[in-house]
């Protein structure tokens, strides 16, 4: 009898434990998914895009860190911003003892400004206030790796605030799980190990960085550009939203 009981118990623990391994699993899932971050195409084609996507620093109740968007900028504009971006090589001040300086070289190809001075500033011209502009640049090397150059910008003011997420990465598609270097533009799949420049150096306003960025070469892959101090100076003009208090109704008028 006893014996009886103990087979009739043995189904029951097993299908107990399965269960009890199918509700972690779906916890563990639940648990590691990526957030999907809202965002909308301005331009694609099958290895580049330039999209707007939400910005999750802006707080619609907080206006001093909304975005002055839409912003109306000229694609000669861009052009020179793009054109004035350098990358350099990070080295410690030991690698620079023994090594020198790494040579300074443009951040993006001539056809990557072409390509990318339109479409930014068309969807600088189409963003919202709690939206930035995000770009991804691939050259396919095999049906599984490819050299990827992506970021993103956003202007606050009359300043452009410009971050190089990854620039000329070779990225390993995975046999399995999420590609992330299309989904995340503005985040890095690799150690940076790089410095982002601007010429003219007086357009750039300093930034300030933790230690932990500077060991890591995270400290200068951000830069903020003031668009007053460009040379030759070309004409800037963005929209102000004006709503009448206690009505629906705004208008835009252009500063």
């Amino acid at each position: 009898m006893r014996s009886r009981r103990r087979h009739e118990q043995q189904p029951n623990t097993l299908m107990a434990i399965v269960i009890v391994f199918l509700a972690l699993s779906t916890v563990l899932v639940v648990g590691c998914a990526v957030p999907h971050i809202p965002s909308r195409i301005v331009y694609e084609d099958p290895v580049n895009y330039v999209r707007l996507e939400e910005d999750a620093d802006v707080l619609t109740e907080w206006p001093p860190t909304h975005h002055t968007h839409p912003f109306l900028i000229e694609p000669g504009t861009i052009r020179t911003i793009l054109t004035g971006m350098k990358v350099q090589e990070h080295r410690t001040a030991l690698q620079r003892w023994f090594l020198g300086a790494s040579p300074v070289v443009p951040a993006f190809t001539d056809e990557e400004v072409t390509l990318l001075s339109a479409q930014l500033a068309g969807a600088l011209a189409e963003a919202n206030y709690n939206e930035r502009v995000t770009f991804y640049l691939s050259q396919p090397q095999t049906f599984a790796r490819r050299i990827i150059t992506t970021g993103g910008l956003y202007i606050h003011g009359t300043e452009l605030h410009f971050l190089l997420g990854n620039w000329r990465i070779i990225y390993g598609i995975p046999a399995y799980g999420m590609i992330y270097d299309r989904r995340y533009p503005m985040r890095p799949t690799a150690a940076k190990g790089f410095d982002l420049l601007f010429q003219p150096a007086e357009a750039v306003i300093p930034l300030k960085s933790s230690v932990i960025d500077e060991i890591f070469a995270n400290a200068k892959d951000e830069l903020v550009v003031d668009l007053t101090k460009l040379e030759p100076p070309e004409p800037v003009t963005f929209f102000m939203k004006f709503c009448v208090s206690g009505q629906t109704i705004c208008s835009w008028r252009s500063s």
